[in-house]
């Protein structure tokens, strides 16, 4: 995973190179304090404080950096990222106020994935010092967070296949001293069917398994995180076109959430008694593979009729879902890279948001915009609940109709989340199509600061 804990530091007064932040409104008064070459120099690299330009400006035997946002007074996430992608090694600190949020751009931005190939010319650090010396473990652990994310869904799905998810979770438990159990075979079989079923075609080195990390005091409010492990989905026999396979290594993204959120709250000490869970399959294709028209069993005690193979994802948070219910939660959380509905619902930037409670919802969003990771909220309307009705089983996994795709999948799973639970579910797309300041191309984190942001509140009071 890439390392970012050296990029922000206390500032003690030592060496660094200044940063200006103006906007486009401020920066001819600012302008009218540099010298005749300073605003030649703003010139010839046609910054006039505009949101993501940046300059370099001489000054005397030495140079400070200049950066464009919108409003230099209120920094977002994103303001310095652009700054970090573009200034060459060194070390830096902003000329007047506190970077807060902007430290999460600052690191993120020097993200990159070199599992597979190196940079030809790689630059070194871009280091921030900053006087929120208080703030500045958080702010690491949030970046870290989005790394192990980004890394884990950029990876390809025959390294990052249900054992790769379980060893992610085995260093987390170490780290943490937390318990991890893991269920598979047989006993898999009996005990989460849907899950089984789903991962029974796989290769045996991809074998399924439900994986579980507990952690926390018994006597702490349980709090249940669930995610999608699906390491690469076919669509099974319902198999998918070339192009929809193209980005299949992604889904996965549910269960690389769900363990740097686990890392966060762990790693925090949140009062809470974590149960992790990870249903980590292939849904791959052979001879032995789940049917379109089958009926299967669940852990919860449901028939679930199989109209699409490749409604899959559904099915393991089903049986997962289950178990994590019945440890009388107090909250539970999942994330998936559910459904194609949401995306073109939302797009890419925005994960859509189900919950049972208004006020989780709430709390959520609120925690999203503080930290520029918004939700959006789709409903579970009670009137859609009858379109997964089945002739011969208690529930079909499709609705069988092209409407309100995103809220029917999050009706199917709450039939298997516990009576009365407090229950959150992310449908999220675990990949960022364009690049943006801060945030490249590839695997990325939807909803996991404004989930952790608003668990830090709920069971700490703190943000």
């Amino acid at each position: 995973m890439a390392d970012l804990n050296p990029l922000i530091q206390p500032d003690r007064a030592q060496d660094a190179i200044d940063i200006h932040l103006v906007d486009r409104d401020g920066f001819t008064d600012w302008s009218k304090k540099l010298s005749a070459g300073q605003r030649a120099s703003l010139s010839a690299q046609g910054f006039d404080g505009g949101a993501n330009a940046t300059a370099i400006v001489p000054d005397g035997d030495s140079w400070f950096a200049a950066g464009g946002v919108n409003d230099p007074a209120s920094l977002t996430s994103w303001c310095l990222a652009k700054l970090a992608e573009t200034l060459p090694a060194g070390t830096y600190r902003l000329a007047s106020g506190n970077a807060g949020l902007a430290m999460h751009g600052w690191q993120t931005a020097q993200y990159s994935f070199t599992r597979y190939a190196k940079p030809d010319a790689p630059k070194g650090p871009r280091v921030l010092l900053t006087k929120e010396a208080g703030k500045i473990d958080a702010a690491i652990a949030e970046a870290q967070a989005v790394a192990l994310v980004r890394d884990m869904i950029n990876t390809p799905g025959e390294d990052m296949g249900p054992a790769a998810m379980e060893a992610v979770a085995e260093t987390l438990a170490k780290t943490h001293k937390a318990e991890l159990t893991v269920i598979r075979g047989d006993t898999l079989e009996q005990e989460y069917p849907m899950i089984h079923a789903v991962g029974r075609a796989a290769a045996r080195s991809h074998a399924s398994r439900l994986i579980h990390l507990t952690w926390g005091k018994e006597s702490d409010p349980v709090l249940g995180i669930v995610g999608k492990g699906v390491a690469f989905d076919s669509g099974g026999l319902d198999i998918k076109s070339a192009i929809g396979m193209k980005l299949m290594k992604k889904d996965m993204g549910g269960a690389a959430h769900a363990l740097a959120l686990g890392g966060l709250i762990m790693g925090a000490g949140l009062p809470v008694r974590l149960h992790l869970l990870v249903p980590a399959v292939e849904n791959a294709i052979a001879g032995n593979a789940f049917r379109p028209g089958d009926v299967l069993s669940t852990r919860k005690g449901l028939s679930v009729e199989i109209g699409n193979t490749d409604a899959e994802g559904r099915l393991i948070l089903g049986d997962a879902l289950t178990r994590v219910s019945e440890e009388n939660p107090d909250l539970i959380i999942d994330f998936a890279t559910l459904t194609g509905a949401a995306r073109v619902a939302l797009g890419p930037d925005y994960p859509a948001l189900m919950a049972r409670r208004d006020s989780t919802a709430e709390a959520l969003i609120e925690a999203g915009r503080s930290c520029d990771d918004e939700p959006w909220r789709l409903p579970l309307p009670d009137g859609y609940r009858e379109w997964l009705s089945s002739d011969i089983a208690d529930l079909n996994n499709i609705s069988g109709n092209a409407y309100a795709g995103a809220s029917v999948a999050g009706l199917f799973l709450d039939r298997f989340v516990g009576d009365g639970v407090d229950w959150a579910h992310f449908d999220t797309f675990g990949w960022r199509p364009f690049a943006k300041p801060g945030r490249p191309k590839g695997g990325e984190a939807y909803g996991l600061r404004a989930s952790w942001n608003m668990l830090k509140k709920r069971y700490s009071g703190t943000q």
